[in-house]
């Protein structure tokens, strides 16, 4: 099935969503990695608070290129989830509702997520046509970390899949037709 997203999006949305369902992101997402949210981990640990609120966002795995000239960004591609595992269950705790990357999740990550989270992937190897989808980039948070920083993104159409949904249905693992379809 395929979805059309307004974000900030609503958990009635997400509960429309099913592994292996192709989704079209319209609206803001924040990017980060490995070191945005190891700085976001320690903020919640000592109990800082955050500098934005994760209710309902979405972040996007990944690290952008600078703009050539009359572009909006470089190329912009997931980078592998599994590395945010261990550092994604207290932003799901505050709020976050989605990620996107490539790649499985580990399990203790699927039952973090399970009734809170939806994980897409977005294709890997595709990160300039990933970029045409971006109508504006700005640095938002942590300018300190170069390329990890927190980007706020505004995106139109953003294509990406359900990877695992609300339930725990995950094209990885426990419904490979889900899988074969993205293929095509």
């Amino acid at each position: 099935m395929e979805h059309h997203i307004q974000l900030p999006w609503t958990y009635e949305i997400m509960k429309e969503l099913h592994a292996g369902d192709k989704v079209y992101l319209t609206g803001v997402l924040y990017t980060a990695r490995d070191a945005a949210h190891k700085r976001l981990d320690e903020m919640i640990l000592n109990g800082r608070e955050l500098p934005f609120d994760l209710t309902d966002q979405i972040i996007f795995y990944a690290g952008p290129t600078p703009p050539r000239p009359g572009q909006v960004v470089g190329s912009i591609g997931p980078t592998t989830s599994a590395r945010m595992d261990t550092l994604t269950p207290p932003l799901i705790r505050k709020g976050l509702r989605g990620m996107i990357g490539k790649g499985d999740r580990s399990e203790a990550l699927h039952e973090a997520m399970k009734g809170r989270a939806v994980y897409f992937v977005a294709i890997g190897g595709a990160s300039v046509l990933l970029a045409e989808s971006i109508t504006k980039m700005e640095i938002a948070f942590f300018e300190d970390l170069g390329p990890e920083a927190i980007y706020r993104l505004e995106v139109a159409d953003f294509p990406c899949y359900v990877a695992i949904d609300l339930e725990g249905n995950d094209i990885f693992h426990n419904n490979r037709q889900s899988l074969w379809n993205l293929k095509r």
